[in-house]
């Protein structure tokens, strides 16, 4: 007894004296400690009284979870396994199959194998769908069934999969993967490089470095610099790509904080590569984080021009903190502000709307900032670009198709069906867009727009006041003109569609490294960056 009551007046003492050595944290800790003890109290008696058998493990991490899905989508908890996989993202290289793998809740589907590596070798394709990792059923599987797929280089493991309703089964031997940070780079013509950014881990700097140099020896004098679907990674390595191109101790970025130790700003530290090469940089919806950085650094220095659509809108800042037995959390603890002063993040996740989605910032009340030449940008999320253009911003229909995999899909089918051998003159038609029509509605697909849920919800509440009757007609009209609308959307929408349909099905034949060849020939995006780089008053038209 006198043990169990040392117990009960330790734990909130440690509580205490753990939270009064952290200034953030003095103001409450008294409450903190008193949510730990109820909190300690209350799973032990639910562990020990509940009617069936509790797993404390699974409860701790719903609960652990649950808390977290209070605040924004990027302040995580990780397990050892997690911790790992953070380390495998930062460093840009890993142990395993070599391929990009989608997990699902009974299935781990092949996105991409990379060219040469294991699962290439072994004969896996995009679209496999692996269902058993050696005697283990993926559906199974509780934790992250990808984690099966890894182990130690010249390790090998026996994957069952299906590959278009057939069940086969391979063995892969693992292997040590080198991701690159820049997967391309290659002259769009006599005198304008191109460079991909793919992530921001360790080595991002040095191979833009490195291709930068290279491609000036083979006659650049101009730069397209790519962070489309770039999604960030390190902030150091952001400010070192800035650094490339402006001079040293230029700000490229500040984060604040309500705690005084993280409010940072960020300075380039080295001398340029060149700080006159005329540069362009693309982005899209899917730029996030470091790429954010780097675009808003040089749209606000007026160092490049940005093209594209308006970038994901990730501004928040996280930090991973240790905590016990080699888990990690990795916290918000501060958000992102470009030179000018603007904010990055898009969402706020802490005034969220009456169904619990994070809200964001109106036009109207968009805040004025000003470049370095005094040009007029603004906040409101994410990194507007100098030149948007219709075909990079994703429509509604186009993100409801992709969220459904449809394109991945489709590709994978096509695949199957046709054969190409030539890169240069592979070209979709309109008979193949008819095709994807099919294909969408053969697989029942049903956009719903927001129009559309509104006015279901408004003829519940019609029908909740025993009005529905006298509507219905009128409704069903409503409806029907919405389906005629959607229909008629995905033909208005057929060039972005179709380019993207294009964009995966080269991957299938001709891999990552095809796709950058056949974007730097056809790449809409790349062909309106190399019209502003060769008309040089119109690339000082956008900076002035």
């Amino acid at each position: 007894m006198k043990t169990l009551l040392k117990k009960r007046v330790i734990v909130p003492i440690l509580a205490i004296c753990i939270f009064t050595t952290t200034s953030a944290f003095k103001g409450d800790f008294f409450e903190i400690a008193k949510q730990i003890e109820i909190f300690t109290t209350l799973f032990k008696e639910l562990n020990m009284n509940y009617v069936d058998e509790t797993n404390p493990g699974d409860l701790m991490d719903t609960a652990i979870k649950s808390m977290l899905n209070d605040l924004d989508p990027y302040t995580n908890y990780y397990n050892e396994q997690d911790v790992e996989k953070a380390r495998i993202n930062n460093a840009g290289d890993y142990t395993g199959i070599g391929a990009n793998v989608l997990t699902l809740k009974d299935k781990l589907v092949i996105m991409e194998p990379y060219k040469g590596y294991a699962a290439d070798k072994a004969g896996m394709k995009a679209g496999d769908e692996i269902i058993k990792v050696d005697n283990v059923a993926v559906g199974d599987f509780k934790e992250d069934a990808g984690n099966l797929l890894q182990g130690g280089a010249g390790t090998s493991v026996t994957v069952t999969y299906i590959r278009q309703g057939e069940t086969k089964s391979t063995t892969i031997q693992r292997e040590a993967v080198d991701i690159h940070a820049v997967p391309h780079y290659s002259m769009v013509n006599e005198n304008i490089g191109y460079v991909v950014l793919r992530k921001f881990n360790e080595k991002t700097s040095s191979e833009t470095i490195s291709a930068i140099r290279a491609l000036k020896n083979l006659g650049a004098k101009k730069l397209i610099l790519d962070l489309r679907g770039n999604p960030g990674g390190l902030l150091s390595e952001a400010v070192n790509v800035t650094n490339i191109f402006v001079p040293k101790n230029q700000l490229v970025v500040t984060t604040k904080s309500k705690v005084e130790k993280y409010n940072k700003t960020y300075y380039t530290q080295k001398d340029p590569i060149d700080t006159e090469i005329p540069l362009v940089v693309l982005i899209d919806g899917r730029s996030a984080s470091a790429s954010e950085i780097v675009s808003g650094a040089l749209q606000d220095l007026d160092r490049a021009v940005v093209v594209g659509a308006r970038s994901f809108g990730k501004g928040l800042v996280q930090r991973p903190k240790k905590l016990v037995y080699g888990t990690q959390m990795k916290i918000t603890i501060s958000r992102y502000y470009t030179p000018s002063g603007r904010s990055i993040q898009a969402l706020d996740y802490w005034n969220r709307d009456e169904n619990g989605k994070a809200t964001r910032i109106r036009q109207e009340n968009y805040n004025e900032f000003k470049t370095k030449k005094g040009r007029i940008v603004f906040d409101g999320g994410g990194i507007q670009p100098d030149l948007e253009l219709d075909e990079t911003k994703l429509s509604p229909i186009t993100k409801a198709i992709i969220e459904e995999n449809l394109i991945f899909k489709y590709a994978t089918d096509y695949y199957y069906n046709n054969e190409v051998s030539d890169l240069d003159s592979f070209e979709l038609n309109a008979g193949d867009f008819k095709a994807f029509k099919s294909y969408l509605s053969k697989n029942d697909f049903d956009f719903e727009t927001e129009t559309e849920k509104a006015f279901a919800d408004a003829f519940e509440i019609a029908k909740d006041e025993q009005i529905g009757s006298e509507i219905n007609t009128d409704y069903n009209a409503l409806i029907t003109a919405l389906n005629t609308y959607k229909d008629k959307a995905v033909d208005d929408n057929k060039a972005q569609l179709l380019s993207m349909i294009t964009d995966e099905i080269v991957k299938r034949y001709f891999y990552r490294e095809g796709l950058y060849t056949y974007y730097v020939a056809h790449n809409f995006e790349i062909q309106k960056a190399v019209e502003i780089l060769k008309n040089p008053s119109n690339y000082l038209n956008y900076l002035n």
